[in-house]
Parts: structure tokens; C-alpha cells; sequence
């Protein structure tokens, strides 16, 4: 399919995707007539050789210009949903993205990873452990490195491992040859309307796939389903819970995987060096298996592999209160997760942030029955974790809002008790009070640090 049409494209979205496609048409297509549009571009990226000859839009009309382009060329942070947009594609405007342009240009394998939580882990995981037998691995997409940065180089003998966000994925017309689809649950409702289009968005990493391809995920998922039930692929499944019909699942604290009928040990899961992320680690290994690679490499792989920053990343013990940067956790969810993997006995929490609309009852109900002894909440949903939890338990739990990270990071020296883990897993968004939740991770590990020290 020929994503680039007409003489003339307009790059919607102007961040390090956006950024990444002016740079590639370029190289690729010198005659275009290329413009760019973003509400908020900085000075610094308006001048440049790569500016040159380009139209720049920005401000509050920057989407008044989409009919004016053959292609418009959507960058994941602007919403679909957008009026302008609409209307656009309503009129028969040809719009595309950056992966949309690499899928149709990439040769060699493509290993698709998508989910609510767990993709980057996932994939650097998949990428690490495929390093090791396979000369040419090259992890790109929504962890960090623009996919069109590293197509030109690769053959077909190219090992890529993509990293898809539900963004990525809205309206890609292409599928990977292999689809990892880990959990889907409630986010980014302030971007979709409902979860059904979320999902949805989520369900084109496998919507497009042939029989030749493969779809790797844990059918305890329900949600799921509906999307690989209807898949062309071929279904390959693992389980936390040992089941025969999984090709790899944990039997009796063992990961095993299942192939023509015949069982092969691959790792004992507390050798894993990943905590609580024992879905992601299978799913690895299932891809692994399926790429060819021995139980014994498989294992050998694992093992030195290191969580990622802001992913249940131990910071370090300090005044006998073992610390834990959980930031990436923007939903209830991945706080259940987290609280589960750690163990809640005198547990300090650190959560709240931004308010994107999600439900917090699933996780005041685990708070009730799995009791932390102090919670230190931001806002805005702060105050709804307080409510969710109710009072059956406000009794026994501490609580205290704040509105600077050292401001928490204090309360949590002085009410955790020698012994016991302070976790910082806002299951909330970072963005009314943090740049992004790495700001937010980096700014919890400074002041642990700082104040564990006794230097302030």
C-alpha cells in the first residue's frame, strides 16, 4: 500500500515521531513538499538543515491546514478524535502514521508487543534474550527510538521487536508476524471515548495478520478473546496457571513450554530477576521458543536481565525502609500489581496524580482487604483513592496529602516502620504536577536518596 501520496505532506505532530518522519522524507521523498504542525513547537527545532523548505504551523490554528496536503502524516500524541481531523478524513483526506510507513516498508521479522502495562518490559526482555543468538535485534517503537530511525539499514534478516501503544496502533493497517497482546484494562479515557475504542485500537496488532503469522497471549484475559478468536493467526497461549493446553506456563515454580506434546523446563521463576512480572517473562519465552531458541539459551538470556527505571525498580534500602520507584504505574491496576508482588504487611504507598477519569474501586477494595499502614496521596486522585477505600479500614490506615514529591518522601521516612517497603505506584497520571512519570520516578529516587543519607 503506498502510504505517501499526492506531491505534498503535512507532519501532524511535531515530538520525537514527528521528528523522526521529517527526517526519513527527506532521504526518501527530496520533491515533497513538506510542512509540519504541532500547537506548541519550540524555537530551537523551528531552524535547522532538516526545516529547510518546510511550512511550519503552530499555535491554536495549527489544524486549519490539513486539506491543503496530499498526505497528512498523524503523529500518536494528537488525537484521532479531533474535530479538524474528522472532518478531514471525512472529506476523503489520506492520512497515515510513522507506522503505517514502517510496516509497509520493513522487511526481515516484525514481533509486535501491545498491552495496557508490561510492553516495554516485554519487549526489552524479547530483544534481550533474542540478542544473543541472532546478530541483528533492534528494539524500536513506543519505548523510545522512532521505528523509521532504524528501517533503512536493516535486510530480511532483521530481528525487530516493536513496542505498540494503543496510539500507534489506531488506525495501522498492517499486522507483525508475530503479536504479543498482554492485558488490556481501563486507560487513556481522556483520549477514547470508552474502553470498546481502546481495545479496538489495541486489536489491530492482530487484525491484519494471515495464517502465517502468530498471535502470543494468556486467554485468562478475557477481553482478549474476542480479538484473537477472529484472528487469521495461529493462537499461542501461556498461562500463570499451569494448563495443558498452554504452550508455556509456570508447573510447580517452573516455567515450562509444551512443544509437539513434549514438556521442556526452561527457568525457575524465582531465578527470574523481574519482580512481579512473571506474564511478561512468559510471554518472552514463548516468543523465544517460537523463534527457535533452546530452553537452556532461553534461561542463560534471562538471568542477567535488569527491570527497567520506574517499572518496580528497587531505588535501594535506606534507614531499614526498602524503597521501590513503581512511577510508570498510571493505573489502579498496576498498584494491585505492585502491592501484590511486594506484600502489603506495613507497606507505605505513595499514589494519586492526574485525573483521567479511571475507576478506583477495584483498588480500594484491595487496599481494604490487603491493609497498607500509610497512604501519602497527591491530587487531584488522591481523593478519590481515599473515597474508594471507604471506611472499614480509615481507622487503621495513615494518610496524607501532598503536593511535593519531597514533601511525601519526608512523611514516608518518618511513618514507615524499620523493615518494611515504601512503594511509589501513583496508579494515576503525572502530568498536573510532574513533566511525566519519569520526572516523577526521578524526583521519588533524588529525594529517597537525599533524605536516606540525612544530608537535608
Amino acid at each position: 500500500m503506498q502510504e505517501i501520496r499526492g506531491e505534498s505532506a503535512l507532519i501532524l505532530g511535531f515530538g520525537r515521531e514527528g521528528k523522526s518522519v521529517l527526517s526519513w522524507l527527506h532521504v526518501h521523498y527530496p520533491t515533497l513538499r513538506v510542512g509540519v504542525a504541532d500547537k506548541h513547537i519550540a524555537p530551537d527545532l523551528m531552524s535547522g538543515e532538516t526545516m529547510e523548505g518546510t511550512t511550519v504551523y503552530n499555535g491554536e490554528g495549527y489544524l486549519s491546514h490539513l486539506s491543503e496536503y496530499d498526505t497528512v502524516i498523524r503523529s500518536p500524541g494528537i488525537s484521532p478524535y479531533l474535530p479538524e481531523i474528522v472532518s478531514y478524513l471525512a472529506s476523503g483526506g489520506h492520512m497515515t502514521s510513522a507506522t503505517n510507513i514502517f510496516f509497509s516498508k520493513v522487511t526481515g521479522t516484525t514481533i509486535g508487543v501491545t498491552g495496557t502495562k508490561g510492553k516495554s518490559t516485554t519487549s526489552s526482555l524479547i530483544a534481550h534474550i533474542l540478542e544473543s543468538v541472532h546478530d541483528d535485534v533492534r528494539l524500536v517503537g513506543n519505548i523510545g527510538r522512532p521505528m523509521l530511525d532504524a528501517l533503512d539499514s536493516a535486510t530480511d534478516k532483521t530481528v525487530f521487536v516493536v513496542e505498540l501503544s494503543s496510539h500507534q496502533l489506531y488506525d495501522c493497517r498492517y499486522s507483525p508476524h508475530i503479536a504479543v497482546m498482554l492485558g488490556i484494562v481501563s486507560e487513556h479515557l481522556d483520549y477514547y471515548p470508552d474502553l470498546v475504542s481502546y481495545a479496538n485500537a489495541k486489536a489491530n496488532i492482530v487484525r491484519f495478520q494471515t495464517d502465517r503469522d502468530l498471535v502470543v497471549y494468556n486467554p485468562e484475559h478475557t477481553i482478549l478473546r474476542s480479538f484473537t478468536d477472529a484472528a487469521k493467526s495461529k493462537k499461542i497461549t501461556y498461562s500463570v496457571k499451569y494448563h495443558p493446553d498452554s504452550f508455556t506456563a509456570i508447573h510447580d515454580g517452573i516455567a515450562e513450554v509444551t512443544i509437539k506434546g513434549a514438556r521442556t523446563q526452561v527457568i525457575t521463576m524465582s531465578d527470574v530477576p523481574l519482580l512481579g512480572n512473571q506474564e511478561n517473562v512468559l510471554a518472552a519465552i514463548t516468543v523465544a521458543s517460537l523463534m527457535g531458541m533452546s530452553a537452556v539459551a532461553i534461561a542463560s538470556a534471562i538471568t542477567p536481565f535488569k527491570s527497567l527505571p520506574h517499572r518496580l525498580e528497587f531505588v535501594g534500602e535506606f534507614r531499614g525502609v526498602r524503597f521501590y520507584n513503581d512511577s510508570l504505574a498510571t493505573i489502579p491496576q498496576a498498584t494491585i500489581h505492585a502491592l501484590g508482588a511486594l506484600g502489603t504487611k506495613g507497606t507505605t504507598l505513595i499514589a494519586g496524580g492526574y485525573d483521567r477519569h479511571l475507576d478506583f474501586s477495584e483498588l480500594g477494595a484491595f487496599l481494604r482487604s490487603h491493609t497498607v499502614s500509610a497512604v501519602i496521596l497527591f491530587p487531584d486522585t488522591g481523593k478519590k483513592i481515599w473515597e474508594a477505600i471507604g471506611e472499614v479500614q480509615k481507622g487503621s490506615i495513615k494518610k496524607f496529602d501532598v503536593t511535593t514529591m519531597e514533601e511525601a518522601v519526608r512523611l514516608a521516612y518518618a511513618h514507615t516502620q524499620k523493615g518494611a517497603v515504601c512503594v511509589l505506584s501513583p496508579g494515576s497520571a503525572s502530568y498536573n504536577l510532574f513533566r511525566d512519570y519519569e520526572d516523577r520516578g526521578n524526583q521519588f529516587k533524588h529525594w529517597v536518596r537525599v533524605l536516606g543519607d540525612g544530608t537535608v
